[in-house]
């Protein structure tokens, strides 16, 4: 099922990526470029990188997509650089001519955005146009964007979107325990044992989850912080123990708040919320990388 939606989220990219058409003359069309490329990194207010790196880090530098997406493109055979469809491992810098489906891609980057929004229930976390209620029509923005995770359709609160490709994986990566805030209402007065229970972890999915922070607001009511991102893991730890979710709102991910947003209105981050979302993905990443070795 993960492997159709992520077919089915790339066969959408061309239609989303700004691409010209392929010339005819590719040879006359690369000397051209060159000469355009070193001209433009002058004037160019968001410049690339001028070094050669790796070609799926590049897309994603672009917006175009994920690291994990581009990967997928390129093992595909959809992706073709200077005239050679590309390999996984392919280095690449701003003078070349990569081509998506036999387009040329735009390599001008735009202007990195991060934005906070409040999303209502009802709307569903993907950049699928055909999907109905999807969160990139609901903003129509005209920057290409897409949902940092997800938000369950039936759930509200914080999402995240940008068009950032280059931090999307890091976020999502469970290994590195970003903690996310939710206030959950159920169905039936909570007990000492539910919340011990949740605390300690669930049995869902064939596996535990991970040890969490829970703490009763009411009768019905308690909030949660999570470091993992199962599947509807809220709801199906409130299922096993005998509880029905009746409302699911996201308050935080890591030092981002949803603050005094409204329902249904977006924010762009603070210059600071940014500075800490980049140094808490690097020393996750820092970590992992000890931990691998």
């Amino acid at each position: 099922m993960q492997k159709n939606k992520t077919l089915k989220k790339l066969a959408n990219l061309t239609a989303q990526v700004k691409l010209e058409h392929l010339p005819k003359n590719l040879k006359e069309h690369n000397s051209k470029a060159k000469q355009a490329s070193a001209s433009k990194l002058k004037t160019n207010t968001v410049p690339l990188n001028v070094t050669d790196e790796r070609l799926n880090k590049f897309l994603a530098r672009l917006g175009i997509c994920s690291r994990r997406e581009a990967d997928a493109l390129i093992s595909q055979g959809r992706i073709q650089v200077n005239g050679q469809i590309a390999s996984l491992g392919s280095r690449v810098d701003v003078t070349d001519t990569i081509l998506l489906d036999g387009r040329l891609i735009n390599v001008e980057r735009p202007k990195a955005i991060y934005l906070a929004l409040n999303k209502p229930r009802g709307i569903v976390c993907t950049t699928d146009l055909r999907e109905k209620n999807n969160i990139v029509s609901y903003l129509n923005l005209p920057e290409r964007i897409f949902p940092i995770g997800r938000l369950d359709k039936d759930s509200s609160g914080l999402i995240l979107l940008t068009n950032d490709g280059s931090i999307v994986n890091s976020i999502l990566r469970e290994r590195y325990g970003h903690s996310k805030e939710y206030e959950v209402e159920v169905d039936q007065p909570i007990t000492a044992d539910f919340v011990k229970q949740m605390q300690s972890g669930v049995h869902i999915l064939g596996q535990m989850t991970k040890p969490c922070e829970v703490r009763q607001l009411g009768t019905n009511k308690f909030r949660i912080i999570l470091t993992q991102g199962l599947n509807r893991q809220i709801r199906r730890m409130c299922e096993a123990l005998g509880y029905k979710v009746i409302s699911l709102v996201r308050l935080r991910i890591m030092e981002i708040t949803l603050g005094n947003l409204q329902l249904g209105e977006y924010r762009y981050l603070t210059a600071k919320e940014i500075k800490h979302l980049k140094e808490n993905l690097s020393k996750a990443e820092g970590q992992a990388g000890e931990l691998d070795d």
